[in-house]
């Protein structure tokens, strides 16, 4: 096609450049640019039914174009089939980025119309595209995949389906899906059931020992009838067996751990709580029997027994393990402030209130308070938490409107609340309304049996935290056995971390104590001093000689150096450690 160029005054080689790409550029419009859209060259079809003319700027005239255009030239990348519509004509337009000596300088640009037969060529490429990825889509599903149309006749199914219902496409494509019910080949349809719907349906089907949840979608046209149903199969056999499995699992996981419970093999879920003593077994397994209910618990034991620990033990063993234990010392609240504390306060409610605050009970919502001391709560907020433990309802102090919230209450003291209740300081309501399932926690001096388990256990963790290594001597050790520890485990951990941090050497001995165990281990020992009348001269003496040899084997730790300190030859330390059945390894060496 015989091309008419305007050449404007440009440099020569530069025309060259785009006079060169012209040539070979076949279209029915072509427009060379430089890189600002400034038009340099344009050919007659450009001019007449584009009115692209020497001189014009593309940016301007065709600023959607130019920024493709742009991007070409700075990417320096050719671009094909950028649509251009410019009056009734619709064009197609390509790119070509113009090098010359190493830089590019500009574009061309060919710009073909699009006839009618082109534009239908290039939709039915687009629509077989579209039906090729469609098809592969529902061929490659790992779900069954049934499209059936407005009566019911099936026009696809894809693989997938094939294999969960035992069929073959070639065996039901053109057929209605009633004949397939009727014949047996499947036992429900959802494609009847959404046609006589409307609607989505969902239907569970039994197929040769599998279950099939498949799902039936309507497909409305523009008259609102149905003309396609589209159904998706899932094959839920093995989900339900494995939901089957994992049911019995933890079946089986709660017996197991109910067991493990009932028995204390799990050691109540925490190294700070040591049981030995028949009376401590047997209040951490009613604390963990309780844990499984949500009644109110009273905790009962002496200053520094553990109480806390109890707590600690029924929230980690409940349902509400995930949710808040709150704890409040209400002997460490001042009167006139435990009110607000418990249940909050509205802005404005007193001198100084600020804003509003929630109250503990509102904070512990879901979850479980745990009120230590309770003995000590003011009259008039026994009042208001007796109210609390009737209706649930929380009022803040200055506030109108009551919240509801749900929170577990235990309490614990060391005081005696039926006395209490006799002298009129602590109401017989509330009492009754915390005691439901009360809690006797032994005092240390009664559960003697864990004595030695605790002292080596603290010993160890406080030894452990200080970066020491630190042991008692088994006279140390009776000393601590023989006392009676007022102050209970408190006092006992006090005097651990004490004996850990004060003591000179690796090894604490009576000298490293604190005189009140060692004056009441003296007494008892005075007290222990006289023989049974039973035991001969001969016996007493043996057993003095015994515990002689056994304690200076101890603190000596050689046969030779006994002897010398006893003023005895050491053949006959020898003879009496085998007469008393003293060897060396009973004195953990």
């Amino acid at each position: 096609m015989q091309r008419f160029i305007d050449e404007p005054a440009v440099g020569k080689s530069h025309l060259d450049a785009f006079n060169t790409a012209e040539y070979n550029a076949m279209g029915d419009g072509i427009v060379a640019v430089d890189v600002q859209g400034l038009v340099l060259l344009s050919d007659r079809i450009s001019r007449i039914k584009l009115d692209i003319s020497p001189g014009n700027n593309i940016s301007k005239q065709f600023p959607q174009l130019w920024s493709s255009i742009s991007a070409a030239v700075d990417s320096c990348t050719a671009c094909s089939d950028l649509p251009l519509q410019y009056g009734e004509s619709c064009f197609m337009v390509h790119v070509t980025p113009t090098i010359h000596d190493g830089t590019v300088i500009g574009a061309i640009c060919v710009f073909v119309e699009s006839t009618d037969h082109e534009v239908v060529a290039r939709q039915l490429r687009s629509f077989r595209e579209l039906s090729k990825e469609l098809a592969a889509i529902i061929d490659s599903s790992s779900e069954g995949l049934w499209v059936c149309d407005g009566n019911g006749v099936i026009l696809r199914i894809n693989p997938a389906s094939e294999m969960l219902n035992n069929l073959k496409k070639e065996e039901v494509i053109g057929r209605n899906i009633r004949e397939l019910v009727d014949q047996g080949l499947i036992d429900k349809s959802a494609v009847q059931e959404v046609l006589a719907g409307k609607a989505v349906a969902h239907v569970l089907q039994s197929i040769s020992g599998r279950k099939l949840i498949t799902t039936g979608v309507p497909v409305f046209d523009d008259d609102g009838k149905i003309f396609r149903v589209v159904v998706t199969e899932r094959d839920i056999t093995e989900i339900d067996r494995l939901q089957r499995a994992l049911e019995d699992q933890e079946a089986i996981k709660g017996q197991f751990w109910h067991h493990m419970m009932e028995q204390q093999q799990i050691k109540l879920a925490t190294h700070s709580i040591i049981a030995k003593s028949p009376a401590m077994v047997k209040a951490l397994q009613q604390a963990v029997k309780v844990s499984a209910a949500d009644s109110t618990v009273l905790i009962l034991g002496e200053s520094g027994v553990g109480k806390g620990l109890i707590a600690d033990l029924i929230h980690q063993n409940s349902a509400r393990a995930s949710k808040p234990l709150i704890k409040i010392n209400c002997g460490a609240i001042p009167e006139s402030l435990i009110g607000s504390e418990l249940f909050g306060y509205e802005k404005g409610a007193f001198t100084g209130a600020q804003t509003a605050k929630p109250g503990y009970l509102e904070l512990a919502d879901e979850g479980i308070l745990f009120l230590d001391e309770i003995a000590e709560l003011p009259l008039a907020s026994q009042v208001k938490l007796l109210r609390f433990l009737e209706d649930g309802r929380v009022t803040r102090l200055g506030g109108t409107v009551g919240r509801t919230v749900n929170v577990r209450i235990i309490t614990a003291t060391h005081r005696d609340l039926e006395k209490m209740v006799a002298e009129k300081t602590f109401r017989l309501d509330l009492y009754y309304r915390l005691n439901v399932v009360p809690l006797y926690i032994p005092a240390l001096r009664e559960r003697k049996d864990c004595l030695l388990a605790l002292l080596r256990h603290y010993i160890g963790v406080f030894s452990t935290k200080n970066g020491l290594q630190k042991r008692l001597t088994r006279a140390a050790t009776d000393a601590l056995l023989a006392y009676d520890y007022p102050g209970n485990v408190r006092e006992l951990m006090n005097i651990c971390e004490r004996l850990v941090v004060m003591s000179e050497s690796e090894v604490i001995d009576l000298q490293d104590l604190p005189r009140q165990c060692v004056s009441q281990a003296a007494e008892q020992l005075h007290l222990s001093s006289t023989w049974p009348k039973e035991m001969t001269l001969e016996q007493i003496l043996a057993s003095v000689e015994r515990s002689l040899l056994a304690d200076s084997m101890k603190e000596l730790r050689s046969q030779y150096r006994v002897a010398e300190a006893l003023g005895i030859h050491q053949s006959t330390v020898a003879r009496k450690l085998q007469r008393y059945g003293i060897n060396e390894s009973m004195l953990g060496r």
